[in-house]
């Protein structure tokens, strides 16, 4: 019974296939909202990134989440940060077009939040672009190599600090979202995508180890409620020293192929 939960699976989702309608789609990214309220990624996010600059000597600061989907974390650090009178700039990275203009879309009002087309295993920024960088439930659809190298992108573009949360591939976590997912899910997505994430996930010992092959340094991991870990390191990016941050201007565009900016509507780079 508990087998499938000693490895990884490297079954795809459907969101990594593609076999989706657009209603599906849009109806996931409604519905994954709610459940990131629910199940604690906003919650972890602000006992990780957002309690560390709280107790940090920065007033200005810059982030990049990687592979953001439709922005919703920004926007809860963006909110954050407005509250609580930091000044922050906010940058969404997704490979999904649809996601990239989902983010501005659904951050009308926000200027801090910009959407970026690219990928995560090549982030189309300098070194030591950004403060920090985050991801949340992103690694899990990735393979070990391949997570390797986005812990390596992420702490080549940061100065300060990297931030991973993910699932906890645990067997209760997995029969609960089951069983709340047929009472409470109405998207065929994220049903199924949501149990299979979990298969797919880590136990804290393998993503420490993911942190160690890829060279992070000062490596802790924290569980939070219900079933994510967080990974942070200190980024041994450039810039680090002195009180405030280098300036918080959006990264500079960079340049992405005319025909990827015209499946995201020409959104990619900036408002």
């Amino acid at each position: 019974m508990f087998a499938r939960f000693r490895e990884r699976s490297h079954d795809l989702e459907h969101i990594d296939i593609g076999d989706y309608t657009p209603e599906e789609y849009e109806g996931c990214i409604v519905e994954l909202q709610r459940v990131n309220q629910w199940l604690g990624d906003a919650r972890a996010l602000r006992l990780s990134l957002l309690a560390k600059i709280a107790q940090s000597d920065l007033r200005s600061f810059s982030v990049l989440d990687v592979a953001a989907g439709s922005g919703e974390l920004l926007r809860v650090a963006a909110a954050w940060t407005k509250r609580n009178k930091f000044n922050g700039s906010f940058t969404a990275l997704e490979l999904n077009a649809r996601s990239a203009k989902a983010v501005l879309e659904k951050s009308s009002g926000r200027r801090e939040i910009v959407s970026v087309l690219g990928d995560a295993l090549r982030l189309p920024f300098a070194a030591g672009s950004f403060d920090y960088s985050i991801c949340s439930l992103f690694t899990h659809h990735l393979d070990d190599r391949e997570v390797v190298q986005a812990l390596r992108e992420m702490d080549r573009v940061a100065r300060r600090g990297i931030f991973i949360i993910d699932l906890h591939r645990h067997p209760i976590a997995y029969y609960l979202y089951l069983t709340v997912g047929k009472l409470f899910l109405h998207n065929r997505l994220l049903r199924e995508d949501g149990a299979l994430s979990i298969l797919k996930s880590f136990r804290p010992q393998e993503l420490i180890s993911l942190a160690a092959r890829a060279g992070l340094e000062d490596v802790h991991l924290d569980r939070r409620f219900p079933y994510r870990l967080v990974l942070s390191a200190r980024a041994k990016g450039v810039g680090t020293s002195g009180g405030q941050s280098e300036g918080i201007n959006h990264p500079p565009p960079v340049a992405v192929p005319a025909d990827h900016m015209d499946q995201a509507e020409n959104v990619g780079l900036a408002r």
